[in-house]
């Protein structure tokens, strides 16, 4: 049955990990935790127990990792903050898979999310029929986190109105829910806790509240650092992703990952890596997860079209696609940059410049 869901949660795909960390346990576990604080490390950074090999699911600043996780320890919120593609959902995911073993208590921060969805609303037929009881109301995922003493994902905060935004201050603050329908109030459970997360540079973001702020513990979560650290990061999720999808085609070599890379990080900091020209920036992020997805397209067009193998017209295909958004701006910086970095750059780039070149 497995095989035929397009993504499975994060406690699914890793549950052999998670089980390997719960047995080999030594720490003291959290009231309503599955694993303590160093196993929930393990699980993120990676590392091994027993005869089984933790994959790292974030490759970054493990203080950063810590600081998370022991916040989740207290009963204040987490609240991850970052550009697009800074794996901030990814990690709000894997902390969840990790700790409660369930993930998908979610709600999409969108300009269309309304109180109802952060509390709870009704079964409308149910209602009129009935009035208000129990059976008639649909319990949010922060509800159902409450009463199980879990803890709920809440993506893209920022995108969602300012009162959709407070309605989180009174159930961050007093930790409970007030329904006045059928004259109760429900009170969390230990163990009850929010991770948001809030992108830097999203046309559509709202300012969270200072009030709103105070009741969240925030972790900026970086760009990579360097390139070594996004390729490591690319290789790793690509090769995760094509294992569920039928892309027929052989994992990138590197020096395909390398040069998306490097596109990537030059055309977002607008200079060269060796910083010796400066490079007009186009209008998207051109984030580290839009290359895993660029790799990805790229497999599919090899393995659908071509030989298998990612070829220089089927990495140009994706890139065209990835980096022109707005084609009045992006179009003229993209020929910029093959014209004045890639194609200076000898024989290893000619190919990927003829291929490209070929398509502007």
């Amino acid at each position: 049955m497995s095989e035929e869901i397009l993504r499975l949660p994060a406690e699914k795909l890793f549950q052999k990990e998670i089980d390997a960390l719960i047995a080999a346990e030594k720490n003291p576990v959290p009231t309503g935790w599955r694993m303590s604080p160093q196993s929930v490390k393990t699980y993120i950074c990676g590392g091994t127990v027993g005869k089984t090999e933790i994959t790292p699911k974030y490759i970054g600043h493990e203080r950063l990792v810590e600081i998370a996780i022991s916040t989740l320890v207290t009963d204040r919120a987490l609240l991850l903050i970052g550009e697009p593609g800074t794996a901030k959902s990814w990690l709000s995911e894997h902390l969840t898979a990790a700790i409660n073993g369930d993930s998908t208590k979610v709600i999409q921060g969108t300009a269309g999310t309304t109180e109802e969805q952060i509390k709870y609303s009704w079964n409308y037929a149910m209602l009129i029929a009935q009035g208000p009881s129990h059976e008639a109301m649909l319990k949010s995922p922060v509800f159902n986190a409450m009463e199980t003493g879990t803890i709920a994902r809440i993506e893209e905060i920022s995108r969602c109105a300012s009162e959709v935004q407070d309605a989180l201050i009174s159930i961050l603050s007093e930790k409970r829910i007030s329904v006045p329908e059928l004259a109760v109030e429900v009170a969390a459970k230990k163990g009850f806790s929010v991770i948001a997360t809030a992108n830097t540079r999203d046309k559509g973001v709202n300012e969270m509240s200072a009030a709103l702020k105070r009741r969240f513990n925030i972790v900026v979560l970086p760009a990579p650092a360097d390139l070594d650290s996004e390729m490591e990061i690319v290789r790793t999720r690509v090769t995760q992703l094509s294992e569920n999808l039928d892309l027929n085609a052989k994992q990138p070599a590197d020096d395909v990952v390398e040069k998306v890379c490097t596109i990537f990080r030059e055309l977002r900091c607008g200079e060269t890596l060796d910083r010796a020209q400066k490079v007009k920036g186009t209008s998207g992020v051109l984030s580290t997860a839009e290359a895993i997805s660029l790799l990805c397209n790229s497999m599919a067009l090899a393995g659908s079209f071509g030989n298998g193998t990612v070829a220089n017209e089927d990495l140009a295909a994706a890139l065209q696609g990835a980096v022109i958004k707005d084609e009045d701006k992006d179009a003229v910086a993209w020929k910029e940059y093959l014209e004045n970095v890639m194609k200076k750059r000898g024989s290893e780039w000619l190919g990927l410049y003829k291929a490209c070149k070929e398509l502007v």
